[in-house]
C-alpha cells in the first residue's frame, strides 16, 4: 500500500473532516487535497506535520518484513502462541 493510500486510510479510519486536518497541519484546505492527491512532490515537514495531526508516526520496514507487520497493521496476525513449549521446554524435555 502507497504511503499516500496509507494516509488517506487514516484519515478515514480517525474520521478527521480535510478542514480541521488542514487546520491542524496548518496549511490551506485546497493544499492538503493536492498534497494527498500525490500531484507534487510534498516536503517531508509537510507529511510529519498530517502524521501528527494523525496522532500517527511514519515507520520504515524493511521489505522481507513488510509483509508480517501489514498483517499486524490489518489486525490478521496472531501473535504468539502461548501454549507452545519454549525451546528450553524443549530441549530439556519438560511439559509446560
Amino acid at each position: 500500500m502507497s504511503f499516500l493510500s496509507q494516509i488517506k486510510q487514516l484519515i478515514a479510519q480517525r474520521e478527521t473532516p480535510s478542514a480541521r486536518l488542514a487546520e491542524l497541519v496548518g496549511i490551506a484546505r485546497p493544499n492538503l487535497v493536492t498534497t494527498l492527491s500525490g500531484k507534487h512532490d510534498t516536503r517531508g515537514s509537510t507529511l510529519d506535520a498530517i502524521a501528527g495531526a494523525l496522532n500517527a508516526q511514519w515507520v520504515l520496514v524493511p521489505n522481507e518484513h513488510l509483509a508480517a507487520v501489514e498483517r499486524v497493521l490489518a489486525g490478521r496476525d496472531a501473535g504468539p502462541d502461548r501454549e507452545a513449549k519454549s525451546a528450553v521446554d524443549l530441549f530439556v524435555g519438560k511439559n509446560p
